[in-house]
């Protein structure tokens, strides 16, 4: 198991360095400079540009800046961000919290309904809830999430007026303790529910099909003809080896729950990572892109690994092989 764990860090390990070199030389070759920019789109100085980019080391070549780029983060320094006058470090730690506790929410909450439903449902294919549900959640997932997070707005928050339209706290009172939590939870309910809307479908049909699949193998049918009831025989064995693609889903999707939720959190005004690329791309805040893909590509392979050690303890199969 030592092995199996050790050889997918060394792949992840390289992975991420791969990802890395990439990302660094193709934003510095995308059109435009971040200090036209930051100087002003109407009426730019040009002694000013100069200076800024002398100032941030953008008149050194490219495989330079790398190289000064490598030996500042050795040292813990992931550069400045030119738009926010703020460490890279410190702007992302800030964004990083609202992303995490909206995307894990939304996740966890979309994979226990849409694997439930999926679990129970698959058990009786071809069946009226079968149907309807599968209808119910191509429809679903042909909405696009910034036009459902409108709607949803536009319902609860404009005419009924049950939610606030944006923001993660309300700015006008100072909360502490439970009563911040519970106004967190009065915010967060729309961004979730449009998430939740959108990504539940996607787990009912893979735990749906799952369970389908493997009521149709030999070893289900032999324990059939044995005298299992079917209760027994989906709790031990069909659920088990449902759970493996379900389990990949979720693990995948919060491997992207930095950049994933972007559309959501611009729409609802939320202060999370997918806003803060967004940005940063309009702006061509280099630093910050480079922290913001590093840390998407770290969470992507550690995210990947995990999957595949849980795979590794799920099924024996794996592990050995």
């Amino acid at each position: 198991m030592k092995k199996y764990i050790l050889s997918k860090v060394m792949m992840g390990l390289v992975t991420i360095i791969f990802s890395f070199v990439l990302t660094f030389f193709l934003i510095r070759l995308a059109p435009g400079t971040p200090m036209r920019i930051v100087a002003g789109k109407e009426n730019p100085n040009p002694e000013q540009i100069e200076h800024l980019t002398e100032k941030y080391g953008l008149d050194k070549p490219v495989g330079v800046q790398f190289i000064n780029y490598i030996k500042n983060m050795a040292k813990g320094d992931f550069g400045f961000s030119y738009r926010n006058n703020l460490p890279v470090f410190e702007l992302i730690k800030r964004r990083l919290a609202p992303t995490l506790t909206l995307s894990l929410t939304s996740n966890i909450l979309s994979a226990l309904l849409g694997g439930f439903l999926g679990l129970q449902i698959g058990r009786k294919k071809g069946g009226i809830l079968d149907k309807v549900f599968s209808y119910i959640s191509y429809v679903l997932d042909a909405i696009p999430g910034f036009w459902l997070a409108m709607i949803l707005i536009m319902v609860f928050s404009s005419k009924l007026g049950w939610f606030p339209t944006s923001g993660m706290y309300n700015m006008r009172e100072s909360y502490t303790g439970i009563r911040k939590f519970i106004d967190l939870l009065y915010h967060m309910t729309l961004p979730i529910l449009s998430i939740v809307i959108i990504q539940t479908p996607i787990y009912f049909r893979i735990a749906r099909a799952s369970v389908i699949n493997t009521m149709k193998q030999g070893f289900i049918k032999t324990f059939r003809a044995a005298g299992m009831k079917e209760g027994e025989i989906f709790r031990k064995y069909v659920m088990k080896n449902s759970l493996i693609p379900i389990l990949t889903t979720f693990s995948m999707s919060l491997a992207f729950t930095i950049s994933g939720a972007a559309l959501i959190e611009i729409v609802f005004s939320w202060p999370g990572m997918g806003r803060l690329i967004i940005d940063s791309i309009n702006g061509r805040d280099y630093m910050v892109l480079n922290g913001l893909y590093l840390v998407i590509s770290v969470s992507l392979i550690f995210f990947t690994i995990l999957t595949d050690v849980l795979y590794a303890l799920v099924d024996p199969r794996i592990r050995i092989k």
